[in-house]
């Protein structure tokens, strides 16, 4: 028997059916024939050849940044729209300096000047309870004046210590050694984002249980669809979800500021000042829904802007803690701010109930009918203070459903008596333009638009402006700092629990290579402090995928006392150098916290069913975010046959109805023709979508009661476009733009079914990298005797002979030949391409089959760096290649390097389980032993560090770089042709 038949004889996989409905599918079994390539095994390391170090920068390219640090006069020039210059994209060349030394500066260090302003700057900011006070230091005397005045150009700043920090690069100078120590404070966040493992219905059948035995309540809050805004006082700072100091902060402290005005009238000034002051000295921050129709649509423009508090936070010298919902209430009741709608369910019937009543409303529920039923059901209803009627409108973006303690009722049955609802004194008072007034006063400019708001809060709210402008002495685009910043602050020694606690955070996080950023920001609130021993920074930890988050979980689990990774995490750093005396006190005290065994605890985030959530969102809703919104880039670049692709895979992973899916397939598909007539080839933009879409929702719902009940509430549409914010580029801050991460499922669930039938077509695709052996692989399929298995021709279409658009031409293959099995041999990594795919396996009757090589994946890719040495070597070891990527290229090893890249962000899980979803099968290739020696540690340096330089490369978008890159590529392909083991 041939090995082809032999693989023939031991594969099988499941396959979808294609039909006139897409969403239908049939069971049925499929052979297939996997690549006959044996498995490559790597040698131990001890084979190891010595790898070059690492290059130096180009000086004019990133390496110094003395250009960019020189003193200028503030200008009024454009800023940043985003007002975040760095890239979010992960972290470069500096991933590799967290394991390099930095030598001790040979020069003699003023002790005692450097030591003044650490400690000055260690009193100021971090207050420690437990190393008390430094002698001879005044706490009052390094205070920071708070900046006056409504004129941004005339900030009172004193820019003394700015002028020093920008004359040169500080941090270029800042060496670390055995004396250097760091603070770190954590200035802002929110909750941690759980990923529950568990199907929706398994936590629901957990959570009914919990209650049932008297273990926990349901607890169940409304959802106003905005986006997050994080506040920390005046000197804490105002935050969105991975930014600040731009128009969502500004319109944020604008709309909390007259949230006050609203409540406390002619004392809102006396009271805004003293709210400022309390969360600064108990060292607190607030997380609110900001809702506003200013900053772009998402499922309804809203008839008021305000905000709505879901989180309260104690920051403390620790970890963070935060509120229960009944302190919450208290702490909003006190202060006089909004609250959420909030229903305890006690009993396994009243939670039952709630789950039975979401399921009968999830598909047509509005504001109204919901809260009215949950109202009827829940052992305690505790309304909010904003109706979401009133002030957002009828559309209903979801419930949160989350396990709280089992006293939760009584905590809030009690805190109910002792903080009535306050009073709004300042609701018939003019406190002079409101936020859509002032936006629409101010078209000319995003930063006109800024100072506008921030002097309409006021001084006693808003005092200093330097996060959005920043100082005499540096302007906006100044506050970028280098990013030698986190890797100097990884090499320092903590100076107490907490700064030790986040530097094992990050340390984790760059070591197992986590989706995120860390960006890094000087901060000029502390600019009095500045010396050239005693820096500061604003860094923000930005998480790129959700799957980070469920990997971290898994990580808490393994190491207790590690601390959560939360959603919106902003971090004040200190990098500085003691005297003796104050270094021996911080060893003294750290060393006590080390022996109080804190490490060792386990976090509550890290107990599954103490933290058991699920987000239930409606129909009407996502209709009109995901469906529409989502869709428009889809329908506009790939046409309506991939926009119906798109939204059936949507409702499929919703399990929309059937009835449902067959009203909303008519609408949207009528939606798709009115919007590109109207359009032409001119996309609608995703901000400003609800100015065409509701129109049209309203006169399709007037047509019928059965419209009108899919639409759910339409005609009352607030009109954007003469007040709405200028934000660049059309982004949104809160990533609200992506599409949601349930299209990626928990993971593949494979079973066998029925042969495919024959009169049906198939196409052969390979979701790969360039050295992946797919051109072997089909022409082992072509020279199979027999086919695979019936009658059906077989053809085999390799990209690097195709002139022009190959997979256009795969299509008019699949029309003249529908029958046919298709081999795709080209590389098809990306979605667009998925979607092609799909779209002609709905128009040709024919099912599609993904062939990936077999791989374990990092958490930030779905190919491994050992896969991606194989591949690279196969590349290298070709010659006459019809493609010209083989040992003659000049480039090679960039193009594998952008292929590996064009996976980035998914895992292998959501890598696979998205391919599956879509295709309802996967063949995976053979590479490598499970039981293979480790990659050789040369040959992972060189490729981390073509991978670092393909990022830096990528963010610079600049031909400096190029020789850079491809000097490095060049090694690259030395080092790992230089091994035996690959001969």
């Amino acid at each position: 028997m041939s090995a082809p038949q032999r693989f023939i004889c031991n594969l099988s996989l499941t396959l979808p059916r294609r039909s006139s409905s897409f969403s239908t599918f049939k069971s049925r079994t499929f052979l297939f024939l996997p690549f006959t390539h044996p498995y490559w095994t790597l040698p131990p390391s001890s084979t190891l050849l010595t790898s070059s170090s690492p290059m130096p920068l180009n000086p004019r390219s990133g390496g110094n940044r003395r250009q960019i640090w020189k003193e200028k006069p503030t200008t009024e020039g454009k800023l940043s729209a985003m007002g975040d210059t760095v890239a979010t994209d992960a972290e470069t060349v500096t991933n590799r300096l967290s394991g390099m030394h930095i030598a001790e500066s040979s020069g003699q260090t003023e002790v005692q000047h450097a030591n003044k302003g650490a400690v000055q700057g260690s009193m100021a900011i971090w207050k420690p309870k437990s190393y008390g006070t430094a002698s001879g230091v005044n706490a009052a005397e390094v205070e920071n004046t708070p900046l006056v005045g409504a004129d941004v150009a005339s900030t009172k700043s004193s820019s003394a210590g700015l002028s020093k920090l920008f004359r040169g690069n500080q941090l270029e100078n800042f060496t670390v050694d055995n004396s250097t120590y760091s603070l770190a404070q954590i200035r802002a966040t929110f909750y941690p984002k759980f990923e529950n493992e568990k199907s929706d219905q398994e936590i629901r059948s957990r959570m009914i249980e919990m209650v049932s035995k008297g273990l926990a309540t349901l607890e169940v809050s409304l959802k106003h669809s905005g986006s997050l805004f994080m506040y920390a006082g005046h000197e804490g700072g105002a935050y969105a979800k991975n930014s600040f100091g731009n128009i969502y902060t500004a319109v944020g402290v604008f709309v909390l500021g007259r949230m006050f005005r609203e409540a406390w009238g002619t004392e809102a000034s006396k009271k805004q000042a003293e709210f400022n002051n309390f969360l600064e000295n108990n060292r607190m921050s607030l997380s609110m829904e900001l809702v506003t129709a200013v900053l772009g649509d998402h499922g309804q423009r809203p008839q008021e802007d305000y905000v709505v508090v879901t989180a309260v936070t104690e920051l403390g010298n620790g970890k963070p803690k935060f509120y229960s919902t009944p302190e919450i209430i208290a702490f909003c009741r006190k202060w006089r701010l909004p609250t959420n709608h909030v229903w305890l369910f006690s009993t396994r019937k009243s939670a039952s109930s709630f789950f039975a009543a979401y399921d009968a409303l999830c598909e047509e529920g509005t504001a109204t009918p919901v809260c009215k039923a949950l109202d009827e059901i829940a052992d305690i209803s505790v309304p909010g203070s904003k109706d979401h009627v009133k002030a957002q409108g009828e559309i209903l973006e979801g419930l949160v459903a989350r396990l709280v303690s089992h006293e939760s009722s009584n905590h809030i049955e009690k805190i109910l008596k002792e903080f009535p609802p306050p009073l709004a004194d300042g609701v018939a008072l003019d406190f002079g333009p409101s936020l859509r007034e002032i936006c629409a006063a101010n078209r000319s400019d995003e930063k006109q638009q800024i100072k506008a708001l921030l002097e309409s809060v006021g001084s006693s709210f808003c005092p200093d402006y330097s996060d959005w402008f920043g100082t005499d002495a540096a302007d906006f685009h100044s506050r970028n700092a280098d990013r030698s910043v986190l890797s100097k602050f990884l090499q320092t020694h903590p100076a107490d629990y907490s700064t030790k606690k986040l530097q094992e955070m990050v340390r984790l996080m760059r070591e197992k290579r986590y989706p995120a950023a860390f960006k890094c920001y000087h901060n000029f609130h502390k600019a009095d402090v500045i010396s050239s021993d005693n820096l500061f920074y604003k860094m923000v930890i930005h998480v790129h995928s959700d799957s980070a988050f469920r990997r971290y979980q898994k990580e808490m689990r393994l190491k207790p006392g590690l601390w959560p990774l939360y959603r919106g995490f902003f971090v004040d750093i200190n990098l500085f150098k003691p005297n003796k005396e104050k270094a021996a006190e911080i060893s003294k005290n750290n060393s006590i916290n080390a022996s109080d065994g804190t490490d060792s605890e386990i976090d509550d985030f890290a107990d599954e069913d103490a933290n058991l959530m699920v987000k239930l969102k409606f129909l009407t809703y996502k209709l009109r975010t995901f469906l529409i919104r989502n869709g428009l880039p889809i329908l506009f670049k790939e046409g309506p046959g991939a926009y119906k692709a798109y939204y059936l895979r949507q409702m499929k992973i919703w399990g929309t109805s059937p009835r449902k899916q067959r009203e909303l397939s008519k609408m949207l598909d009528e939606w798709a023709v009115y919007i590109r007539r109207k359009c032409g080839n001119k996309q609608l933009s995703s901000s400003t979508y609800l100015s065409e879409a509701e129109p049209f929702l309203e006169q399709y719902a007037k047509r019928s009661s059965q419209n009108q009940a899919l639409i759910g509430s339409a005609g009352s549409l607030v009109r954007t476009e003469d007040f709405l914010a200028i934000v660049e580029g059309g982004q949104d801050e809160e990533g609200d733009l992506v599409a949601e991460q349930e299209l990626a499922p928990p993971g593949p669930n494979i079973s066998v079914k029925d042969t495919v039938p024959k009169d049906e077509g198939l196409i052969v695709f390979f979701p790969g990298i360039p050295g992946c052996a797919k051109s072997a692989l089909c022409k082992e399929l072509l020279n199979a005797q027999g086919g695979l298995g019936d009658d059906r021709p077989v053809h085999s279409l390799m990209g690097d002979l195709i002139k022009g658009k190959y997979w256009q031409k795969v299509a008019e293959e699949r029309r003249k030949k529908p029958n046919s099995i298709m081999l795709a041999d080209k590389n098809a990594p990306n979605e667009e391409v998925w979607r092609l795919i799909e779209d002609m396996c709905h128009r040709t009757r024919a099912s599609a089959v993904p062939v990936v090589p077999e791989s374990e994946g990092t958490d930030s890719n779905p190919f491994s760096l050992d896969a991606l040495a194989v591949f690279m070597f196969r590349v290298l070891q070709r010659v006459n290649h019809p493609g010209n990527l083989d040992k003659a290229s000049p480039n090679a090893g960039y193009v594998l390097l952008m292929f590996y890249h064009l996976y980035d962000g998914k895992s292998r899980k959501e890598f696979e389980g998205e391919l599956i979803d879509r295709f309802g099968s996967l063949v995976k290739m053979p590479l490598l032993k499970s039981d293979r020696n480790p990659l050789p540690e040369a040959v992972q340096c060189i490729l981390e560090e073509g991978i670092d330089l393909y990022k830096l490369h990528s963010k610079r978008h600049g031909r400096v770089y190029e020789g850079i890159l491809l000097k490095g590529m060049d090694k690259m392909g030395e080092t790992i042709t230089g091994y035996s083991l690959w001969k």
